[in-house]
């Protein structure tokens, strides 16, 4: 697999991959798809010497392998990780990013998002970023357990903070200090 860079062409698979994730109420506090267009603004924020947006191109053999599953959910790429500023870009947090990280469906629980994790960390100081977080609901114990595995520890619970139809969820904010 190859992590590189995403360009705007990538942005149809990194919007399906994301909203794969709305329906389960596990991943993410949007409640309804978004759309390409909406995107556009958030796609163009990223900038590769600061605050990437990588994809994962899977390997041939991988890519035949998920176009043979038709599910309906392309196989562009596997998965993606987003470097954003910290609380609304305020000069302090400069040295801090937040992460997000999406698999596609077809290459859950195959290590990717541990590759991306792992490719974050060691990237992070020549991006100029110190410390790490994300934010992550209390019930999502995949997500939750790839961050510890990787010396993130929890800095922030806030309680019943996302509502849906079927409750509410609790989001866990977890941090890791990089060495300079």
């Amino acid at each position: 697999m190859i992590i590189r860079d995403a360009v705007e062409a990538d942005l149809p698979a990194i919007v399906e991959i994301y909203n794969s994730t709305i329906s389960c109420r596990l991943v993410t506090a949007d409640m309804e798809e978004i759309s390409v267009e909406s995107r556009l603004s958030w796609f163009h924020s990223h900038t590769s010497d600061l605050r990437p947006l990588w994809v994962v191109d899977p390997s041939l053999e991988q890519e035949m392998e998920c176009n043979s599953l038709k599910d309906g959910i392309r196989c562009d790429i596997a998965g993606w990780l987003g470097f954003q500023s910290f609380y609304s870009a305020r000069k302090a947090y400069d040295k801090t990013a937040e992460l997000s990280i999406y698999i596609s469906p077809n290459y859950r629980r195959q290590g990717i998002g541990r590759i991306l994790l792992q490719q974050a960390i060691a990237r992070s100081p020549e991006l100029g970023i110190k410390n790490l977080v994300g934010c992550i609901f209390a019930n999502n114990e995949p997500s939750l357990k790839l961050f510890k595995n990787f010396g993130f520890e929890q800095w922030g619970y806030l309680p019943a903070i996302a509502e849906f139809e079927s409750g509410t969820n609790d989001l866990v904010i977890v941090g890791r200090h990089l060495s300079s």
